[in-house]
């Protein structure tokens, strides 16, 4: 394969991946893997997602609260803000909304959603949106924000065709994970092949979700292969295709200039 591909959505500030950086960038450019993205879930660990991104020219970072973190530090707009004020910050998020842990009153975890919305509006930067069993309210939510204005991307998509065409009426790109590689992710599979080429990504939410033939193993980065590998394999293209675009659909979503 040629063409690069990007890993639009993973977590290399994880302990898991703690003194193996180096490692891990030679075997994303061993697999023809040139850039990826690593998404903020709290603001005490942004710092290191922030030094990733500024010792390795090809990570971007993104800056959020994950929408099931309880503790720590809450981001209000001007926090947001002034983390995003950095030219290696290309979004807002992971941010959205997560019924599958949490039960009770869950107003708390819809008002940190409409702050990243806010604060990605002011400082236009695109979405990472995380929705799990909470779809309904992730699309309203958005709808109201006008969220619409600066897009962004539906990471490790897991919904149903109908929530994807919403999703993209709202602006919105579609970017699958290790999960679409499943034998028995028919749903996932089938939006997988729904979905226009220049609104698609691929991404490993590494450290998680390994896709076959890895699955349960660690992932990491350049694993990001094998997802584009089947959704080409289900879209019946030739994985350069994939590649091709949805490296172009990354670059363009975050507005970063490929030959910088």
């Amino acid at each position: 394969m040629s063409a690069l591909l990007v890993d639009s959505h993973c977590h290399l500030d994880f302990p898991e991946f703690q003194g193996r950086e180096d490692e891990l960038v030679a075997a994303m450019q061993a697999n023809r893997v040139g850039w990826a993205l690593v998404a903020g879930v709290t603001l005490e660990r942004f710092p290191g997602v922030l030094a990733l991104a500024e010792r390795f020219p090809r990570l971007f970072a993104a800056v959020g609260v994950h929408p099931d973190t309880q503790e720590g530090q809450e981001a209000d707009e001007e926090t947001l803000l002034r983390l995003a004020d950095h030219p290696k910050v290309v979004a807002i998020g992971e941010t959205g909304l997560d019924y599958y842990r949490l039960e009770g009153d869950l107003d708390w975890q819809r008002e940190r959603f409409r702050t990243h919305i806010r604060a990605a509006r002011k400082c236009h930067k695109p979405l990472i949106i995380h929705t799990r069993e909470a779809a309904a309210d992730t699309l309203r939510i958005l709808e109201e924000e006008a969220a619409g204005e600066v897009g962004g991307v539906f990471h490790c998509f897991t919904e149903n065709p109908a929530v994807a065409e919403a999703a993209l009426a709202l602006g919105f790109h579609i970017s699958f994970s290790g999960i679409v590689t499943f034998k028995n992710a028919l749903q996932i599979k089938e939006v997988a092949t729904l979905v226009p080429l220049d609104r698609l990504l691929v991404e490993t939410d590494a450290p998680y979700l390994a896709p076959v033939p890895y699955r349960g193993k660690l992932n990491h980065p350049a694993l990001v292969r094998h997802v584009a590998e089947e959704v080409a394999k289900l879209r019946g293209i030739d994985v350069e295709e994939l590649a091709d675009a949805t490296t172009n659909n990354f670059f363009r979503l975050f507005g970063i200039d490929k030959n910088a």
